[in-house]
């Protein structure tokens, strides 16, 4: 009786540390093993933009590599799902978890968006542009409008948006004669200057300028135009440049987001915050280098507004500034806090 007594023990002895040691070895199992998702994100950017690899495959690498694998994102570029002006609808109802869009593409949403996607002709330099957003409190209005279509906004950079054309723009004629593929506020702006402005897709782009449809058009700016090949068939690149702004943004469903471990979703807000800083840096250096490519590589040469065309487009977009602040008490508020910081920097 009394080795049956001591067996007994034993075994109990060897359950209960078989018991510790299946407990360790679960709570031991990569969070990723019990806490996994995969976040499908639609692109308003073509595969061969380069905000496609540098904006969107960084955010990609930067969030799988933060969470230890448990949050990945599924790209999808531009068209693959769903039309680009449909998918702040997507992300906003929950079907899509993310996605990129131009603040154009949400007008009818967000009383901001034509500010935030570049009013013409307002901001000399880049800083000036991100200053506004993140030290005045421009991207936290826009993140509270979002916010009230489960949206999570935030801007993935402030950059120049710059035309290219097929022939070089020498006058007021010229400029009235232009047909341009634009989109947003800039495209009402650029129709309202002289020229005749429409939105056409990325995907279809290179094909309307080399067949003649337009004879301009902007995609960013010499990052842009030459990732899309753009300088094949227009080889002007013309400056100042239309607007300097958030024409990019990333947004999130604000459902997707609350699915999330409060963990993980800190790591995702942090990543969205550091990437507007990094991306607009990164993207100033690259426009340099890729414009002085585009010279010495594809034959393209600057063009710059002769003084009669600029002092037109001023006058133009200064005119429309105040259109875009009828749009809402936000959008008001907005445009008086712009106008004060321009007058600050000794533009108005």
């Amino acid at each position: 009786m009394k080795l049956f007594a001591t067996a007994r023990k034993t075994l109990t002895v060897y359950a209960s540390a078989l018991t510790l040691g299946i407990t360790a070895a679960l709570s031991a199992v990569p969070a990723a093993a019990q806490d996994s998702f995969t976040w499908k994100v639609q692109s308003h950017w073509p595969g061969s933009s380069s905000s496609y690899t540098d904006s969107l495959g960084r955010i990609k690498r930067v969030l799988e590599e933060r969470t230890d694998g448990r949050l990945k994102l599924q790209l999808y570029e531009a068209g693959a799902l769903f039309k680009a002006t449909d998918t702040f609808n997507a992300v906003s109802r929950g079907i899509l978890e993310m996605g990129t869009i131009s603040p154009a593409y949400a007008q009818d949403k967000i009383s901001l968006a034509g500010i935030a996607s570049g009013l013409p002709f307002a901001f000399r330099n880049v800083w000036e542009a991100a200053y506004f957003h993140q030290n005045l409190g421009f991207e936290q209005m826009l993140r509270d409008e979002a916010a009230e279509h489960d949206v999570y906004w935030a801007t993935d950079k402030v950059y120049p948006t710059e035309m290219v054309v097929k022939e070089p723009i020498e006058s007021v004629e010229d400029f009235n004669s232009l047909k341009i593929r634009s989109s947003g506020a800039l495209q009402t702006f650029l129709t309202e200057a002289g020229a005749a402005a429409s939105y056409i897709p990325g995907s279809e782009l290179y094909s309307a300028l080399d067949s003649g449809i337009v004879d301009g058009a902007h995609w960013g700016a010499a990052q842009g135009a030459y990732s899309m090949g753009l300088y094949e068939v227009a080889k002007y690149h013309v400056q100042p440049a239309l607007n300097i702004a958030g024409t990019d943004v990333i947004i999130v469903s604000q459902k997707a987001l609350n699915k999330l471990p409060e963990d993980m979703q800190k790591i995702v807000k942090d990543a969205l915050n550091e990437q507007f800083w990094i991306r607009t840096n990164e993207y100033q250096y690259k426009e340099r280098i890729t414009l002085a490519k585009a010279i010495e590589e594809q034959g393209v040469q600057l063009n710059v507004l002769p003084d009669e065309v600029q002092d037109k487009l001023v006058a133009t977009a200064q005119a429309m500034w105040d259109e875009e602040g009828k749009r809402s008490e936000n959008a008001k508020k907005a445009l008086d806090m712009l106008k004060g910081y321009l007058a600050d920097l000794g533009y108005l």
